[in-house]
């Protein structure tokens, strides 16, 4: 249920830099990592601060998502980003969201 999309102007650092995102996550929200999913989008149209330098959008969503979390996992999803896209915690900007639960589907029904 877990869901990270990436949308950044830079190219993953290595192969397994995906798997190494998606393990973070479920421990991060100690959620089994079989229902995380991550989600990638390079796109080299992005601006911020006036300017092209490395940047990322991301967006967690997650049932159950504690509020008073969100400035843990904004460190966190921070960090996840330096280390795996090289770009700094000053250029990410991060939506959280916690949909309840008849408002996320998977395998043919909802949570």
């Amino acid at each position: 249920m877990p869901l990270l999309s990436i949308e950044t102007n830079q190219t993953l650092q290595n192969s397994n830099s995906l798997t190494a995102i998606s393990s973070a996550i479920a421990n991060l929200l100690g959620k089994p990592e079989s229902y995380v999913m991550i989600k990638y989008e390079h796109n080299t149209n992005m601006l911020f601060a006036g300017n092209e330098q490395p940047l990322a959008h991301l967006k967690l969503k997650s049932l159950g998502m504690p509020e008073d979390k969100t400035a843990d996992y904004s460190a966190e999803l921070c960090q996840l980003m330096q280390t795996h896209f090289a770009v700094s915690a000053d250029r990410v900007y991060i939506e959280f969201a916690n949909p309840e639960r008849h408002m996320w589907g998977w395998n043919s029904t909802t949570f």
